[in-house]
């Protein structure tokens, strides 16, 4: 008998056709763009609007940030009250009222905003400060910006805040002492068109063989100092009016006899170009076309002019009071009252001196009053205080650095910081040839001071290198270069050299004088002694009157300069 089995047939179990549709589900690709959607849409949502709320919090903070700025700035503008009181602090410290003005700017800026502020809590505080010579304002501000989005995360408001810093550097008090060379070979015409007119006319070439061929050119100022001849000498002094004529004027002084080289530049000469003067006409031309009937003038401010021989001096003198323009200006364009105090300290074998707010007839002490008719005058006819022999204070027949910057040192008492008018900051400005000289002249009798003869200085009036910086002087003091020691005490040295120009045809009387100052122009030591003294970027050289005046105020706003930059 056979057995046979069969399989029973039956619905399918539930947690099969869920197993099976489950791994259907998982093995199946379609839909997934959709899913991964859904899943990312959160987390893009919370980007998106992160951008805008950090978005909305910049612009915000950016109108505060300006804010901040104009009111920094708006501090310490040049209009400002703030400034005012900075300038009259004595000291470094907080500005009086300095926070409550900024403050007040940062929240007169806001009120022009729209009055959807879109900013909550916000704080803001100010500080004013002086430290030397600068001011600074800083503002700072801090908010809280509203979000849209973030709360979503939990986070309701975004903290903005910032600063704004502006400095303003007050305008710097300096004190400008000049000390000018008047000694005599700072009456050297102005020009060499002008040089050739006085040779052309001048009687004193000290007579004899050789004399001066060409006419004085050097030292030919004296008219007090009685060594020059009071009777004319037809072969060498030409037709000279004698001594105390009536007509023309009285043009012999006495004493000085035909020692006249200052006088005729102050008369001038008709024609302004009388040519070349040589060995065959110069007795010729020696005395005539000078305008013996004029009356001298008290200054010359133009070379080339039937009227006067501008000298050296002249140039100075009006070059000193380009600078006082100069001066008054930048006081005006700061808006500071005072700023500089200028004196003007001439200098022969003394130096000549008055105290602030004062003068005499041979200085200007420190004066704020720079326009006033006091300095200008003073320097229009400094040609007045020429070496002619005739000043007692200042002396007389030489160039004394030794005496002139020794008392300098001693005079400058108040080195200060700049800060106010009562701490000014002390310049000395040289105006020089730099020609050293120890000779003294007191009525035609000559002599020497702080000199004794060296290889470098055989004769008093001889000097192949400059040694007026370092040596003995009137106070008894030995070998001290003033220069640096003027400077190590906070004082700045500015030197314009005008060049000595050299003689032309040089005579070797006098010890050879000539030959000497022609060795020490070519010789390049005077310049740079010159330059030795000065203070770094402080040496200026110039020739022509209009180089002259151009270095004096270039000389004036680099110290300006500078003492903005060091204060």
């Amino acid at each position: 008998m056979e057995q046979t089995s069969k399989k029973s047939i039956g619905p399918t179990p539930p947690f099969a056709r869920t197993r099976k549709l489950v791994a259907r589900f998982c093995s199946s690709e379609r839909g997934n763009v959709a899913i991964i959607c859904a899943l990312c849409a959160l987390p893009l949502v919370s980007a998106i609007g992160c951008v805008v709320d950090y978005t909305m919090a910049s612009t915000i903070k950016t109108r505060l940030q300006a804010a901040a700025d104009a009111a920094a700035l708006a501090t310490v503008s040049i209009n400002s009250p703030v400034i005012s009181t900075a300038t009259n602090m004595s000291g470094n410290g907080t500005v009086s009222n300095g926070a409550t003005t900024a403050t007040s700017y940062f929240s007169a800026n806001l009120t022009s905003a729209p009055a959807d502020t879109g900013y909550t809590n916000l704080t803001s505080n100010a500080t004013v400060s002086k430290s030397g010579q600068t001011v600074t304002a800083a503002v700072t501000f801090s908010a809280s910006v509203p979000t849209y989005f973030m709360g979503v995360l939990g986070f309701k408001t975004v903290g903005i805040s910032g600063t704004s810093t502006a400095s303003y550097s007050l305008p710097t008090f300096i004190n400008f002492y000049l000390l000018l060379d008047v000694s005599g070979s700072m009456s050297f015409p102005s020009t060499q068109a002008e040089q050739q007119r006085l040779m052309a006319v001048n009687p004193d070439d000290l007579l004899g063989d050789p004399g001066y061929q060409q006419g004085c050119q050097f030292a030919c100022h004296f008219s007090a100092q009685g060594s020059c001849p009071q009777t004319g000498d037809p072969v060498h002094m030409g037709p000279t009016p004698a001594m105390g004529a009536a007509a023309p004027k009285n043009t012999n002084p006495s004493p000085g006899g035909y020692c006249q080289g200052f006088l005729i530049s102050r008369l001038g000469t008709t024609p302004v170009s009388l040519g070349t003067p040589s060995s065959t006409n110069n007795n010729v031309q020696n005395g005539n076309n000078i305008n013996w009937g004029n009356t001298p003038v008290s200054n010359c401010p133009n070379p080339g002019t039937t009227a006067c021989i501008q000298l050296r001096a002249d140039a100075v003198g009006y070059a000193v009071n380009a600078l006082l323009s100069q001066a008054t200006q930048t006081e005006g364009a700061d808006g500071i009252s005072n700023q500089f105090q200028v004196g003007l300290f001439p200098f022969i074998q003394n130096v000549c001196t008055s105290s602030a707010g004062s003068s005499n007839s041979c200085s200007v002490g420190l004066t704020t009053s720079l326009n006033g008719s006091t300095i200008t005058s003073f320097a229009t006819q400094l040609a007045n205080l020429l070496d002619t022999g005739q000043n007692a204070t200042l002396g007389s027949g030489g160039t004394h650095f030794e005496n002139a910057l020794s008392s300098m040192n001693t005079f400058i008492t108040n080195v200060g910081t700049g800060s106010s008018s009562t701490s000014g900051l002390p310049y000395l400005f040289i105006v020089t040839d730099g020609s050293q000289d120890y000779q003294t002249q007191s009525g035609g009798n000559w002599s020497a001071e702080n000199w004794s003869a060296s290889t470098d200085v055989p004769y008093q009036n001889t000097s192949t290198v400059m040694p007026g910086f370092t040596g003995n002087d009137q106070t008894g003091s030995q070998n001290i270069n003033w220069c640096t020691k003027i400077k190590n005490r906070g004082i700045t040295i500015a030197v314009l050299y005008i060049p000595y120009q050299p003689i032309s045809d040089p005579s070797t009387i006098w010890n050879d004088e000539d030959g000497y100052a022609n060795t020490n122009v070519n010789s390049g030591n005077i310049p740079a002694s010159l330059q030795g003294c000065a203070s770094p970027n402080f040496f200026y050289t110039a020739s022509s009157p209009a180089d002259i005046t151009n270095a004096l105020v270039t000389m004036f706003e680099q110290a300006v300069s500078t003492a903005h930059i060091t204060n």
